[in-house]
């Protein structure tokens, strides 16, 4: 089930919300998320997912967000994955990250972050500064945006905090700046897969998903 939710703060932000376990309203039909609240049946933890460049097509329907959906909804865990506001270049969409988990923290127990290609930036940066995170995994992220949201850096403050993280790449990627992220991660000590593929894992999406599950998914889930 999945319904659609807007995202509080000074942009435009819209997300889908996909709901691992939905309720019944009267009648016996499933009851909706209420797009201005949020309020409506939900699991207890849920993942934000953060879409790759706005400017190259990017958006919440991308398809590795959505295995990525799937493949927690397996293991009764919600996704809100978003859209950005107008391009900001960097700036902007890090602050809409920030606001979705935002959202997310007011209505669930516990909340992760996944994002692809500039998603994983963005994704790495946002966890930076939330230290109550369960878990952030990224994909094929690129080193850095701007001088400010650099996914670089942002490791050395994912580790500070103890954020439990894991970074995935393609070793045939020529699109993103990848290497300084997986260098930087594996220096620290943070989880490394790589993927025999490009940057956009054609045909492998399935496997991203459950790759990003499993590791999101047992921090997610209470007890575990």
């Amino acid at each position: 089930m999945s319904d659609t939710v807007l995202i509080p703060g000074g942009r435009d932000v819209r997300a889908t919300l996909d709901t691992a376990a939905s309720g019944s309203g009267e009648g016996g039909d499933a009851a909706a998320i209420d797009a201005a609240t949020g309020d409506g049946p939900r699991a207890d933890a849920v993942v934000v997912a953060c879409p790759p460049h706005p400017r190259h097509g990017g958006h919440r329907g991308d398809e590795r967000l959505t295995a990525v959906s799937d493949a927690l909804a397996d293991r009764g865990i919600d996704c809100l994955r978003f859209d950005y506001g107008d391009w900001d270049e960097g700036y902007g969409e890090t602050t809409d990250a920030d606001n979705a988990v935002g959202w997310a923290t007011e209505r669930y127990e516990r909340v992760g972050l996944f994002g692809f290609s500039f998603g994983g930036t963005i994704a790495l940066v946002t966890a930076a500064s939330r230290p109550g995170l369960a878990g952030v995994c990224a994909l094929a992220p690129t080193a850095r945006l701007n001088p400010d949201v650099d996914a670089v850096a942002a490791l050395d403050d994912i580790g500070d905090l103890g954020v439990p993280a894991r970074v995935l790449y393609a070793t045939r990627d020529s699109t993103a700046d990848w290497e300084p992220v997986v260098e930087r991660a594996e220096e620290l000590g943070i989880e490394t897969v790589a993927f025999e593929s490009d940057h956009f894992f054609v045909g492998r999406s399935g496997d991203v998903g459950e790759e990003a599950a499993a590791f999101l998914g047992p921090r997610l889930r209470e007890g575990e």
